[in-house]
């Protein structure tokens, strides 16, 4: 299965090469095996590896062990990523993956699931437990089988959650090479790894994302967060405040969902503040906004990694001043919108921006329109209205893939128990973002469909239904 390689990367060192060759035989030998599953079989096993690390006492630890190695995220919170898991299980059980998976008779159109094959799947350091177990799920119901390359920084977590998968394939009797763990980390290592595959799926940085979709091999990956929230004046500022909380300290805002700039009416502007403080944040004053601008970016607005996913405490502390305790985050007046603007960016911290709009909702979607020049264009979008007129405008307009109706964007965006987004630990941000699909990357994308046609009574509608008052019959003759 596995394709010719296209691009080809600095040349493999001996013992690199001997280890990518023994992964993909063992790879080729797990999916000769997996390839011809029922699907009882397939849904037996997904059951079994989303247990063996989403049980609450399993989960725990990984958690920790994940924080604590890359020194990335809150432990308490990212246990409650555990749920994801269980989501991404329902979705998967509920779908067919093996022989017929969908008809439509009128039509005459039969759908037959097959496996994609290898997969390469590229772990982000934020993500180094939740990742690895949601790719798992798809990739084991479309009966594919995986290569995880894990992340410098947090590879033991990730190699930790794929033994106990693996452990848990041995006990159904299955193979366990169904799921690997590349042994050792490297930038080459993995750019073959993409290369060989027959799929790549990355998550994590831009660097990580386009040299996936150079690899030569069919690729999906993510573009880059930016979420930003609308807060118009038919909004609930309590609700609002209180799903920003949840949204921006989710995992020390670790999340490319996070919320990032909030844009609030005029008439709701002091009231929100307020509402925000009442609910945790810090309201940094124009001194403060300046030495947190030093340490959370370069002086040409490349993100710094040392203040990525840490506590507000830590945040203001790296920027030399201090904050209460009790404080989730912190909240920063914005100094503008658009190139260069920097806190218009994507924070990936316990850090969120503020900006006003006067008058009507198109001078939301103005400033909407700067932030997204700076960044994050086609990931997200949320909006807290009752105004339906406001919500389907912001869906025509927005240059983004998914938009968060009166919920926490880091919650909804990648599919909640309260929506019926697809649930998944990767978004597609469509050609805005640089991104092969604009769709939350789940079942479907893991799989080849044969499509299967057999006649129907003509449909075929006459020249007039098909060009209305442009045909014109004389040139037909």
């Amino acid at each position: 299965m596995s394709s010719t390689t296209v691009n080809k990367p600095k040349e493999l060192t001996p013992e690199q090469k001997a280890v990518l060759d023994e992964t993909f035989e063992k790879a080729q030998k797990a999916f000769e095996v997996i390839k011809d599953y029922s699907q009882e079989q397939v849904d037996r096993l997904i059951q079994a590896v989303a247990w063996a690390v989403a049980n609450k006492k399993t989960f725990e630890k990984i958690a920790v062990m994940g924080v604590e190695e890359s020194g990335l995220g809150d432990p308490v919170n990212r246990v409650g990523k555990r749920m994801k898991i269980r989501g991404v299980l329902r979705d998967a059980l509920r779908q067919k993956s093996v022989g017929l998976i969908e008809e439509i008779p009128e039509k005459g159109i039969k759908k037959y699931g097959k496996p994609a094959g290898i997969i390469a799947s590229l772990i982000p350091t934020t993500n180094p437990e939740l990742t690895p177990a949601v790719t798992a799920i798809y990739a084991i119901k479309a009966r594919d089988v995986v290569i995880f390359s894990p992340h410098p920084r947090s590879k033991g977590t990730s190699n930790e959650v794929v033994r106990l998968m693996r452990e848990a394939l041995e006990r159904e009797g299955a193979p366990a090479d169904i799921l690997q763990c590349l042994p050792m980390v490297s930038k080459t290592l993995t750019t073959e790894l993409m290369a060989r595959a027959d799929l790549v799926m990355a998550t994590g940085g831009q660097d990580m994302v386009r040299a996936a979709y150079s690899s030569g091999t069919p690729a999906y990956g993510v573009g880059k967060g930016n979420a930003t929230v609308i807060i118009d004046e038919t909004a609930d500022v309590k609700d609002a405040a209180h799903n920003t909380m949840l949204s921006k300290t989710k995992d020390f805002g670790s999340g490319c969902s996070a919320d990032g700039n909030l844009i609030i009416h005029e008439s709701h502007y002091d009231q929100m503040i307020e509402q925000l403080i009442l609910e945790g944040a810090y309201l940094a004053s124009t001194e403060e906004r300046e030495k947190l601008r030093v340490v959370i970016w370069d002086e040409e607005g490349h993100r710094l990694p040392d203040t990525v996913a840490i506590s507000p405490q830590k945040l203001a502390q790296a920027a030399s001043f201090s904050i209460p305790e009790d404080r989730k985050f912190i909240m920063v007046i914005g100094d503008g919108v658009g190139k260069g603007k920097v806190f218009a960016d994507e924070k990936l911290t316990t850090l969120v921006t503020l900006h006003k709009y006067e008058g009507d909702f198109e001078n939301a979607l103005k400033v909407a329109e700067g932030v997204f020049e700076n960044g994050g264009i086609g990931h997200s979008c949320g909006i807290y209205s009752f105004s339906e007129e406001h919500i389907n405008r912001l869906g025509e307009w927005g240059p983004f893939s998914r938009i968060m109706v009166r919920q926490p964007n880091s919650i909804g965006n990648a599919g909640s128990f309260t929506n019926g987004m697809p649930q998944t630990s990767s978004m597609g941000c469509g050609t805005w973002g640089g991104n092969a699909t604009s769709e939350n990357v789940s079942l479907k994308h893991y799989m080849n469909t044969t499509w299967v046609s057999t006649p129907i009574p003509e449909d075929k509608p006459s020249d007039e239904e098909l060009f209305g008052e442009f045909y014109d019959p004389e040139l037909e003759k």
